[in-house]
């Protein structure tokens, strides 16, 4: 197969694999807090294409889109939004996960936990609610200090990883895991928490599907162009052959 022909290949396979993450995305528009997956391999080889040198070699990585989305009112007394910088720390057997769904419960324990039954950190530890505490008297900060009346019941542990988050990788569920070791999170600082509210997918429905229809016509013309080296290949073959 010739250089033209591989590098042809391998942009078909790069565009497969832009399709499906904007489909994922587009199935995902109604997922609180969820973090929009983009890549720019499109746009790059639209460009290449129409510049120079179009058989330019494009590798562009898959990134999270961590842009704040919107703000939709639940009045749920365990429904937390997070409006800035930052995440909630779930803590696992196999270490802190980092999420910005924010839509908790309360476990038999009085602990409050995510949708999974997973412990939600507290700064100083697993936050417990007592059992005569009626969840309706709730009221969390604005910093995350959870009260009920005059009780202190503790603080959600809020942290950021600056200009690393771009280095959490998704482990499903709407949460993420820094899996490089070197990186710790600090304590989050331009944050705000709002209670009885869920932040919204940052997904832009509008864009995705113009994305996804440049994307489909590029796949088309790259298949017709490895159809028609293909048979321009055949053509020559026959005559070599003749």
């Amino acid at each position: 197969m010739s250089n033209s022909s591989i590098e042809t290949s391998s942009s078909i396979s790069s565009l497969i694999e832009e399709f499906n993450i904007i489909t994922h995305n587009l199935a995902n528009i109604s997922t609180s807090g969820y973090k929009r997956r983009c890549t720019a391999f499109s746009k790059a080889l639209k460009a290449a294409q129409a510049g120079s040198n179009p058989q330019e070699t494009i590798t562009i990585d898959t990134v999270f889109d961590f842009s704040q989305g919107n703000l939709i009112r639940t009045d749920r007394k365990l429904d937390f939004a997070l409006s800035g910088k930052g995440f909630f720390v779930i803590e696992t057997p196999q270490g802190p996960l980092y999420t910005r769904d924010g839509a908790f419960m309360v476990n038999n324990n009085g602990q409050v936990v995510d949708t999974l039954g997973r412990l939600v950190a507290g700064s100083a530890g697993p936050i417990s609610i007592p059992s005569d505490i009626d969840l309706s008297t709730l009221f969390v900060a604005n910093d995350g200090t959870i009260s009920a009346g005059d009780i202190s019941i503790g603080k959600f542990k809020i942290v950021d990883f600056g200009e690393d988050t771009d280095k959490l990788d998704s482990v499903g569920e709407g949460c993420f895991a820094m899996t490089n070791q070197n990186i710790t999170p600090t304590e989050a600082q331009k944050f705000s928490v709002k209670q009885g509210y869920q932040e919204s997918s940052n997904v832009t429905m509008i864009e995705e599907l113009v994305n996804m229809i440049m994307v489909s016509r590029l796949y088309e013309a790259n298949i017709k162009a490895m159809s028609a080296k293909s048979e321009a290949t055949s053509s020559l073959m026959s005559v070599a052959g003749a």
